[in-house]
């Protein structure tokens, strides 16, 4: 186990640091106000009071729903009050929506941080030559970031997530993030594998490094931290100056917990029982529920978390897949206290992927994107109507 590692507080702005320099990776459907409020708080209860904390992104909200004023992209927005700083990661291919998107952000006070998502694997997203798709064609990369860099008027830092390229014969991070750097954002982070990987095999962390080394902004590595410990080590082995964390904690927000001790150079981390992951799953739900103004609507919203928290648990099929069917707050309460809450943390899933693990495919494309890297050309139809998953 590495008990210390090098990694100093990652500083975007005066209002925006997060030390230690961890970041919740932005995930669909998942990172919510209620989901960031377990990680944040289980951060903070290992940090000791008066500690920054990490930063806690929200899930992807599009450019264009939110300039339209999308209700539901609205909701998603919404920070609590104690959230500070607020992280938010907008997805966009249009330079001009995306300028107006950031501008309504600073003018509005919405967000103290904004994140461009150039990572997202997801067909619906890369056909439309979004996301990961999108730094192949760095010319209209380059006019994107300048754009919102520009409207960010030096109140709200940017950053950007990208991954490797398309596939490993279209490789785009040395490029994308030396204009990235160019066009003045306050760090870039790099996820490990290509589009074409989607969440499969070994994430390779030499991009990350050889990234780290070329740029003069902060890098961020991300791809399989499944534990505290492997985010020592990719800050060892790549000297990126932190880490951005995804599928790893999945029914896990304690890993935060983690995360803040290993950074600090203390060796505990916790491993909760069963009576410990039935009373975070009963109050994820209930935060939940609060959040979307409706239980059931937030009961059914939680069934997706119930897999990921009873992971290696021994618990029935029958009834997983009745948890994995509640509707409301006291039939989840009837499933829960069926459990057997004296088992202790199963140690054989410590370490273990978490979440999607689909592994190559091909990459959906606008047609013809392959053609010519420098075009700014906006895809016909490109901007996404609402946010999220």
């Amino acid at each position: 186990m590495l008990t210390s590692v090098a990694a100093a507080p990652l500083r975007l702005s005066q209002r925006v640091v997060a030390d230690p320099p961890v970041v919740l990776a932005p995930m669909a459907g998942i990172t919510n106000t209620a989901f960031r409020r377990l990680c944040r708080e289980s951060m903070a209860a290992a940090l000791g009071p008066g500690q920054a904390g990490g930063l806690f992104v929200s899930e992807m909200i599009t450019t264009r729903a939110l300039v339209e004023r999308n209700p539901k992209t609205l909701r998603m927005i919404r920070f609590e009050p104690d959230e500070r700083p607020r992280s938010l990661q907008l997805y966009g291919v249009d330079p001009t929506i995306v300028g107006a998107a950031v501008r309504m952000i600073v003018e509005e006070d919405l967000a103290d941080h904004v994140d461009l998502n150039f990572g997202c694997p997801v067909p619906k997203v890369t056909r439309k030559g979004g996301g990961s798709a999108l730094p192949w064609r760095i010319g209209l990369f380059e006019d994107i970031v300048r754009t919102a860099v520009r409207e960010a008027r030096g109140a709200v830092p940017l950053t950007v997530k990208m991954r490797v390229g398309i596939d490993a014969d279209h490789v785009t991070y040395r490029e994308a993030g030396l204009r990235a750097q160019d066009a003045g954002v306050a760090h870039v982070a790099l996820h490990g594998r290509t589009a074409a990987d989607f969440y499969g095999g070994t994430a390779d962390w030499a991009p990350i490094a050889e990234l780290a080394a070329l740029l003069d902004v902060p890098v961020l590595g991300n791809g399989d931290v499944w534990e505290a410990d492997d985010a020592l080590r990719m800050v060892r082995e790549t000297g990126c100056a932190g880490v951005v964390v995804g599928r790893g904690c999945l029914g896990r927000p304690w890993l935060f917990a983690d995360l803040a001790a290993a950074f600090a150079g203390r060796p505990e981390r916790i491993r909760p029982g069963l009576a410990a992951v039935a009373a975070t799953m009963r109050r994820h739900a209930e935060l939940l529920a609060e959040w979307l103004g409706d239980e059931e609507r937030g009961v059914v919203d939680f069934r997706k978390h119930v897999a990921w928290y009873l992971k290696g648990f021994a618990v029935g099929s029958e009834l997983r897949r009745a948890m994995a069917s509640s509707s409301s707050l006291a039939e989840l309460d009837d499933h829960l206290a069926r459990l057997d809450l004296a088992q202790p943390f199963p140690a054989d899933v410590v370490g273990q992927p978490r979440g999607r693990t689909t592994g190559a495919r091909a990459v959906s494309l606008p047609e013809g994107w392959l053609a010519s890297r420098n075009s700014r050309a906006v895809p016909f139809g490109a901007e996404l109507p609402d946010s999220g998953g």
